[in-house]
């Protein structure tokens, strides 16, 4: 008898949920690909075979994120912590400030990075409220000498995104996408540089996408470790160094998934409406939750939010772990709540805690 697998409710903030249907087809071509008698995992990142993997995936990342041709696609490792480190390295000149976007740990800690190599500086910053908001774009102050302005995309800890991205003119705008590439349609020629883990949105950990245009890789530092350069990896096509082979298959198939999925303005829809489930029972619970965001801000990824007391948080999350939702603690540095509602997150899961938030709080509302 063939055993049914449960799926758990999977709201994890990262490592976080991939489509059912391409982890289903990694798994049918797990131990054969493609008639080779190997896995994805035991090719030679030289082989024939195996090229196929990397350009396609190269491929449909342009085709659905529509880059121009004056931009670069790298495959790289280290996650947004090693761009963290290779962005000032590579573009900040000792005579030249840069500036940051503070919006939450994952901004301070890129602009720690940065000092050192340079003077970074604080271009806004919502620090002072708790990163409750995303600065308004006549809040940012910047320099037009600038090496680079730096902002995050969407804040995972504190459940903030961007609705709208600045417009830095001359002055190169470099954007850590990790936790909200691919979840919608952007203008990528406002950034000369976006860079993302994979684990969110993209496939598995162990990967990181970086898009790169081709007038900052003619600024970058030559005096570095060769595999520190951009332009090394440039040059090789992501083969400078063995890559996460299996991660680019993953990554392959998780942006066929969306294609088929009818492309990213699908996506963005699909994400909207299943953020408005869980936002519809936060605002409709008259203060038994609250959310941490700013509704202006509010980010359709990571949906943060505290109950009245801390006990009742810890009641809400040992109840919800048994009925099999997973991955709803804030992080360790803030607490309360979080819902991650990635891509491959399904509408299903998103009803589900909906439902379940509402009736947490008619058993568990004194008021």
């Amino acid at each position: 008898m063939k055993h049914t697998i449960q799926r758990a409710y999977n709201f994890n903030a990262g490592p976080s949920a991939l489509p059912l249907d391409v982890l289903e087809k990694a798994q049918q071509e797990l131990i054969d690909f493609k008639g080779t008698g190997m896995s994805v995992m035991e090719l030679s990142h030289r082989s024939p075979v195996y090229e196929a993997v990397h350009n396609e995936a190269i491929d449909r990342l342009k085709g659905l994120f529509e880059i121009p041709e004056n931009y670069e696609v790298l495959f790289l490792q280290g996650g947004g912590s090693l761009q963290f480190s290779m962005i000032p390295m590579n573009f900040l000149q000792s005579e030249q400030k840069v500036g940051y976007v503070m919006t939450g740990s994952w901004s301070e800690k890129a602009f720690s990075e940065a000092k050192l190599f340079g003077e970074p500086y604080e271009v806004a910053s919502t620090k002072d409220t708790k990163y409750h908001r995303i600065p308004e774009l006549n809040e940012l102050k910047y320099n037009n000498s600038d090496a680079y302005v730096h902002l995050t995309s969407n804040n995972t800890i504190y459940g903030t995104q961007w609705q709208a991205f600045p417009d830095t003119g001359d002055v190169p705008l470099i954007a850590d996408m990790s936790s909200d590439i691919m979840s919608k349609s952007i203008d990528i020629n406002k950034f000369a540089m976006i860079y993302a883990g994979a684990q969110k949105n993209l496939g598995p950990s162990g990967l990181t996408v970086v898009i790169i245009r081709k007038d900052l890789l003619e600024k970058a530092n030559q005096n570095l470790p060769t595999i520190l350069k951009y332009d090394t990896h440039v040059k090789s096509n992501s083969l400078y160094n063995t890559p996460p082979t299996f991660g680019i298959y993953m990554l392959g198939e998780v942006l066929r998934w969306i294609e088929k999925s009818g492309g990213l303005d699908a996506i963005a829809k699909q994400n909207e409406e299943k953020a408005k489930l869980i936002y519809d029972a936060i605002d409709n619970s008259n203060g038994f939750y609250v959310g941490h965001a700013e509704r202006a801000s509010r980010s359709l990824m990571n949906i943060t939010f505290n109950l009245p007391s801390e006990e009742l948080e810890k009641k809400f999350l040992s109840e919800a772990k048994d009925e099999g939702f997973v991955g709803l603690n804030g992080h360790r540095s803030v607490g309360g709540c979080r819902a991650s509602t990635y891509n491959a997150v399904p509408f299903e899961a998103c009803k589900a805690l909906s439902e379940f938030m509402i009736e947490f709080q008619k058993e568990n509302d004194v008021n």
